[in-house]
């Protein structure tokens, strides 16, 4: 079961003017990821929504080892990138899809050398347990009954992509193109499940796990490998913490954190 994530911030969207701790899309404010008050400087993490559950787990991992609070900051890979090229003051970036590093790296934006692969993603559907009989099939989703399918935007969040990939490769896309909603990242996709808000969807396997809904593994031959990477991000005020949470997650600790939210590791497929 995922555990509580309150203390992070999730966004999306356009770019917005960082002013200390924001409130955005519901969420809560910048938090460290324990409700200790750890000793050191504060590590700032933003991460791909898909590792709300994983990093959290790890940032209190983190903070007992290091005495130093972590504020993670969750949103589309897309626009974190977006928002570290605005400027936004991040120590390390974690992308649900390699691309975005390589794009912030061509730029100079980030540490040469820092970038490493730590997880691979998967899909899956879900189903909202209130909305009728369960969704095991992508075709399911034709049915009647369903009249939403959330998916995060595939414009800017690689989820959201992975699942209009995979409705393609089946032939679904183009007549359930009328009943898809977007989330702004792959979170806000579940939740709209988790409230009724759409009967089903597809998100990432690793954040699936919640009460309100079921779900099923999507075949991972329907889209393209969700290859992720992490990266130092060039002028953190916290590189050597940055290096040493990057370590962690592709350590004998972190590791199997990541497996145990159901991502792969780096080579498994």
């Amino acid at each position: 079961m995922a555990p509580s994530f309150v203390r992070s911030l999730v966004f999306g969207g356009s770019p917005l003017p960082w002013v200390g701790c924001l409130l955005l899309l519901g969420a809560s404010a910048c938090t460290p990821a324990s409700a200790s008050s750890p000793r050191g400087p504060n590590l700032t993490v933003a991460a791909a929504a898909d590792l709300q559950f994983a990093f959290t787990d790890l940032g209190r991992v983190f903070e007992a080892q290091t005495g130093s609070k972590v504020t993670f900051i969750f949103g589309s890979s897309g626009t974190l990138a977006q928002q570290i090229e605005n400027g936004a003051p991040v120590d390390l970036f974690a992308s649900a899809d390699e691309e975005y590093v390589r794009r912030l790296a061509a730029k100079g934006m980030v540490v040469p050398g820092t970038e490493q692969p730590y997880a691979v993603g998967r899909i899956a559907l879900v189903a909202s347990r209130a909305s009728g009989p369960p969704i095991a099939t992508l075709e399911d989703l034709l049915r009647p009954g369903i009249s939403h399918v959330a998916i995060a935007n595939p414009e800017h969040a690689p989820y959201g992509l992975a699942a209009k990939q995979a409705l393609e490769s089946a032939r679904l896309w183009d007549r359930l193109q009328q009943k898809v909603v977007y989330g702004e990242n792959v979170r806000q996709a579940l939740q709209f499940v988790q409230t009724g808000n759409a009967e089903g969807g597809i998100v990432a396997l690793s954040i699936a796990d919640v009460p309100e809904v079921s779900y099923t593994l999507v075949d991972l031959s329907l889209y393209q490998p969700l290859r992720q990477l992490l990266v130092v991000v060039k002028g953190a005020k916290q590189e050597g913490l940055a290096r040493q949470f990057a370590t962690l997650v592709n350590g004998p600790e972190g590791r199997p954190v990541m497996a145990r939210y159901r991502f792969l590791l780096p080579g498994e497929r």
